[in-house]
């Protein structure tokens, strides 16, 4: 594909609606597959993930949660959650993709952050060895690929002979007729180099483990992933995205990410206001000591950023009133929040962190949500993507 995985998303988004009337999504999907639902029109039930409120961040759903909703959803048409996490959070996919089946229906697995999983021992296995029907990969976030380039892969499983027809008609729907021969090249060439290289994507994943090694040495900092063993929805780990919680060693993590950047020249994937995540992509050879070197030369304590740790509490979404779809299309207006409360949303807005969408188009605003959105956005790094300004005092509703 040449428009990224979020093309992938809205074309297996776009296959659903073949297999039945509604999506059970895991609530932290990436906003493509939002935009998927509004394309085609769906229905959909909502899990709800695991969510460190210390750490400020979403990581994955359980089987028994995915198997609870589809018990309440009888026209289910498939499961669709997100494995691995932005923090490298894997989930149980083996599990969830018995459970979809169990109930009759694939499982869609959103593996952005995983196109390198399975080419190592050293790494997760891929989702489609676990049992996915399908599932996207951003082949340009780690897999060395251009960007923008990505892959839509179809399982060999129970679904695929029903699936594929309608993948093939999705994909011409929304890929253009002019694709990017560099892309699809890059695509090839990353893909061969992942099978034949695995030698220096074995030397990745020691690189990375010697900056965890180093980092529990030193004492200074933590890292993220030795927590995850608290929830029950992780069963592994991305060993090439390295989470570092800076908080413990008395610097935010945006205060950390800006000072690495304009110190040192070292620019990490993404910071919240606990910590870091510094990636490795497969098959590079980055300087691991110069990051180690540089995280440790970071000032402490700064004044207000070691103490501002909380417990993190998400506000229960509204109703649902309209399809994303309906919500969407229908003429809109710009209110002033306070009067939006009460009235469907017509988009979706999110609250980073921990990114979890607070409202979607179909939704029912509420006062709670009003609050929790506009706190975020005044805290300090705070952000509420999707917002018409920065205070999020204008909200747009259905007419």
């Amino acid at each position: 594909m040449t428009n990224g995985a979020s093309q992938g998303n809205q074309i297996a988004s776009m296959v659903a609606p073949a297999l039945g009337r509604t999506l059970v999504v895991q609530r932290s999907v990436h906003s493509s597959v939002i935009d998927g639902l509004v394309l085609s029109g769906m229905d959909a039930v909502f899990v709800q993930p695991s969510v460190d409120p210390e750490q400020g961040i979403a990581h994955g759903v359980t089987a028994a949660d995915v198997a609870a909703a589809l018990a309440r959803t009888p026209d289910a048409a498939a499961v669709y959650i997100v494995s691995p996490s932005y923090f490298g959070a894997v989930c149980d996919v083996r599990a969830i993709a018995d459970a979809a089946h169990a109930a009759g229906v694939p499982l869609i697995v959103d593996e952005a952050w995983g196109s390198h999983f399975g080419f190592h021992p050293g790494l997760p296995a891929r989702a489609l060895a676990m049992g996915a029907d399908l599932a996207t990969s951003s082949t340009h976030k780690l897999a060395g690929s251009l960007t923008q380039s990505a892959m839509l892969h179809l399982s060999e499983g129970p679904f695929a002979d029903r699936l594929e027809p309608l993948v093939d008609r999705a994909f011409r729907l929304v890929q253009s007729t002019s694709a990017s021969a560099l892309l699809t090249a890059s695509l090839d060439l990353a893909r061969r180099r992942l099978v034949t290289d695995a030698d220096a994507t074995g030397a990745c994943v020691e690189a990375a483990e010697g900056v965890r090694g180093a980092v529990r040495a030193l004492g200074r900092f933590k890292v993220v992933s030795d927590g995850f063993h608290a929830f029950p929805d992780i069963v592994g780990a991305d060993p090439l995205r390295i989470a570092i919680d800076t908080r413990a060693g008395g610097i935010t993590g945006h205060a950390a990410r800006r000072r690495l950047f304009r110190d040192h020249q070292i620019m990490v994937e993404v910071a919240t206001d606990a910590s870091i995540v510094a990636v490795i992509g497969a098959g590079s050879a980055p300087d691991t000591d110069r990051f180690v070197e540089a995280l440790h030369m970071l000032p402490s304590p700064i004044t207000g950023s070691a103490d501002a740790r909380g417990m993190l509490r998400l506000p229960d979404p509204g109703p649902t009133k309209l399809t994303a779809r309906e919500a969407f299309l229908s003429p809109a207006l710009v209110v002033d929040a306070e009067d939006a409360v009460g009235r469907i949303s017509a988009d979706t807005l999110a609250a980073y962190p921990p990114g979890i969408p607070n409202v979607l188009p179909g939704e029912v605003i509420t006062a709670e949500v009003v609050r929790f959105l506009q706190r975020t956005a005044t805290a300090p790094n705070g952000h509420v993507r999707g917002a018409l300004d920065l205070g999020v005092t204008r909200l747009r509703v259905v007419a």
